[in-house]
């Protein structure tokens, strides 16, 4: 806590108002209004996600806007680019690379100014960018051995029933096109294969893109819990906010 007050106390920062550890602080109709409206914003978000993201994926046979929300859910979306002109391998190298430039650029921050950087809402995104490409980048591993692996299995099939029936003949290279072959089914549009996304590649999607719509109710559950966080944090030291408008002490608190 002394490397955060360090930390805090290296910038500018308006002048504090009010002692945050004071029961008066937060026994008021200010912090009454606002944390109604926190309480509010993430049950309605529960129940948003809940209604798309939980419901609708029990039911087999989704329509209109259900099947809106069951876009983007099968495994190969995870690993495999949108154009089959460019090769999954590339979008691996650079999640790979991305990465590990984030990587090192939040250990370098943390390093240098303690972990009292994760005290701002900016830091904890950044964290999220950092562990969306780390997960993008096992997800892009996985699916690659696992495309490979298939492939070889098929291929071994092949090979083993030709052979029981005693008419296999090698495929010339004029031949190759009724063979598997990983360039032809490496993007979605060449795989007839859809399966059902896990729930480490459905989160991938959640924090990439966020869509459909619905999918904002993830957005006002983030900044609702970590608004929760800085109230438990003032409650118990008192030290200046990470942003004026979160100041209890203002009258115009709650319209934030």
């Amino acid at each position: 806590m002394r490397s955060l007050t360090g930390l805090l106390n290296s910038t500018w920062w308006p002048v504090m108002t009010a002692d945050t550890t004071a029961p008066s602080y937060w026994l008021n109709w200010r912090f009454l209004l606002c944390a109604i409206c926190i309480l509010m914003a993430m049950v309605l978000s529960a129940l948003v996600i809940w209604r798309y993201e939980g419901h609708n994926k029990s039911r087999s046979r989704p329509t209109g806007d259900q099947g809106e929300a069951a876009r983007g859910s099968y495994k190969s979306e995870a690993w495999r680019t949108c154009s089959q002109s460019i090769h999954p391998i590339w979008l691996l190298a650079y999640r790979i690379v991305a990465f590990c430039a984030l990587l090192a650029l939040i250990l370098a921050d943390t390093i240098v100014h303690s972990v009292g950087i994760f005290y701002f809402y900016t830091q904890w995104t950044f964290t999220l960018v950092t562990f969306y490409f780390g997960l993008a980048s096992s997800l892009s591993i996985h699916g690659h051995l696992l495309h490979r692996h298939e492939v070889d299995s098929e291929k071994d099939n092949r090979v083993g029933r030709d052979a029981e029936q005693g008419s296999y003949v090698e495929p010339t290279h004029g031949e190759n096109s009724g063979m598997p072959s990983t360039n032809k089914s490496l993007n979605p549009g060449d795989d007839p294969k859809h399966r059902a996304a896990s729930v480490w590649e459905n989160a991938l999607q959640i924090m990439f893109q966020r869509f459909p719509f619905f999918r904002i109710a993830y957005f006002v559950l983030w900044t609702s819990v970590f608004v929760v966080f800085q109230w438990i944090i003032h409650a118990f030291v008192s030290m200046r906010w990470p942003y004026p408008f979160l100041d209890l002490s203002s009258p115009y608190a709650p319209i934030w």
